[in-house]
């Protein structure tokens, strides 16, 4: 059976461009609706607080019924249903309420079309890379076009534009192929004892706690570049140079894993992370530096991320990628996300951005132990088991 590759492809491009055009602005958007740092930190927590439950639900569905692509079909429907109320949404309740209730069901989406494009791939898997760039093409074209747009016309426009989106996402879901799965077997092996592994939980805490280092990132990075006098186009441009870069190592990212270990590419990335948030902290004043800081994005997200979903794939089979995806989004986008916007959002007038910067950088040292200790040292040759 052929890989539906445009269609796979099309849902990474729509979802990541809509991210693009909500991480980068959102914060921006709820700034200019008068929420101060830690209700906005205190928001977006909320965005990523019903990650940590709803995608484990989702996946138990998913597993159960065998039915991965009705589940995300009905999800980015309703995702993009919730979402259209910010176009009327005023005051902090009514702002926390469809946060929850969005997310609850954007949260759904993502582990679960994962495990459907790994099924499709099967024993492509190493292809995976060569899809999810598409992502991360959305992403560039979404923060490159809304930075230009908000430059022009007022942040009101923006629910608008993530709607649109949030709708494209739904559409392509519609035409993509459905998969045809076991339903899960008593004979199989159960997932506690895939997650009581110490590896397995080692590799869960580490990307919780690289998660939680890209909170202040993600949440307050375009805050922090317009108080050092950074345009919104010129903001956006730094968010699309990390994911050029990105796109870079996804394309080459065969290549690497034919060459370095699971384990090593970790490593490395982590130590780049560690960089990246000091470098962001510390060098703010300094456009040079911050462009350097974005390149390394291809480290800190990509590399991390592709070892990441090869990693899930070894760890819990066919039976429970689902709950795989979904375990491992819920801890580190989930829990680390959330516990990551809460410290940054109360700390970033508190200590400022240097030290809040400079506290996502130790999680990275503290990840980099785990890993170290833990994450593929009896085996060490983690080599790609797929390719």
């Amino acid at each position: 059976m052929a890989v539906p590759y445009w269609r796979l492809s099309g849902f990474y491009f729509f979802y990541f461009a809509t991210v693009g055009g909500f991480i980068p602005y959102w914060s921006l958007y709820l700034k200019e609706n008068g929420f101060n740092p830690a209700e906005i930190g205190e928001l977006s927590a909320l965005l990523g607080g019903t990650r940590i439950f709803a995608p484990i639900l989702w996946g138990w569905m998913a597993d159960r019924t065998g039915k991965s692509l009705r589940i995300i079909r009905v999800a980015c429907f309703f995702a993009a249903a919730i979402f259209s109320g910010f176009l009327f949404a005023q005051g902090y309740f009514l702002f926390a309420a469809i946060s929850v209730a969005f997310s609850f069901f954007w949260n759904a989406a993502l582990p679960q079309f994962e495990a459907v494009t790994l099924f499709h791939l099967q024993q492509e898997a190493h292809a995976y890379s060569r899809i999810r760039l598409w992502g991360s093409i959305g992403f560039i074209a979404a923060v490159l076009g809304i930075g230009r747009l908000l430059d022009i016309h007022a942040l009101a426009l923006l629910p608008w534009i993530i709607t649109g989106l949030l709708t494209g996402i739904w559409l392509v879901s519609l035409v993509t192929p459905d998969i045809s799965t076991a339903r899960q077997n008593i004979a199989s092996i159960g997932i506690m004892r895939i997650v009581k592994q110490p590896e397995v939980l080692a590799f869960l805490a580490v990307n919780m706690l690289l998660q939680l280092a890209h909170a202040p990132y993600y949440v307050f990075y375009s805050i922090y570049l317009q108080n050092h006098g950074y345009s919104t186009t010129l903001t956006g441009s730094l968010w699309a140079l990390a994911v050029v870069a990105e796109i870079v190592l996804f394309i080459y990212m065969g290549w690497v894993f034919k060459r370095f270990t699971l384990r090593s590419v970790l490593l490395f990335s982590i130590v780049l992370a560690a960089a990246r948030w000091l470098i962001i902290g510390w060098g703010a004043d300094y456009l040079g530096l911050l462009v350097f800081a974005q390149l390394l994005h291809a480290a800190t997200f990509a590399g991390v991320h592709a070892v990441a979903m090869q990693l899930v794939y070894q760890y819990f089979g066919q039976h429970h990628q689902g709950k795989g995806q979904a375990l491992y989004s819920s801890l580190s986008f989930g829990l680390g996300g959330m516990l990551g916007s809460f410290y940054s959002g109360y700390y970033w007038e508190l200590l400022g951005p240097q030290l809040v910067y400079s506290l996502a950088a130790g999680c990275c040292v503290l990840a980099l132990l785990i890993v170290y200790l833990w994450i593929g040292r009896e085996n060490g040759q983690n080599k790609l088991l797929l390719s």
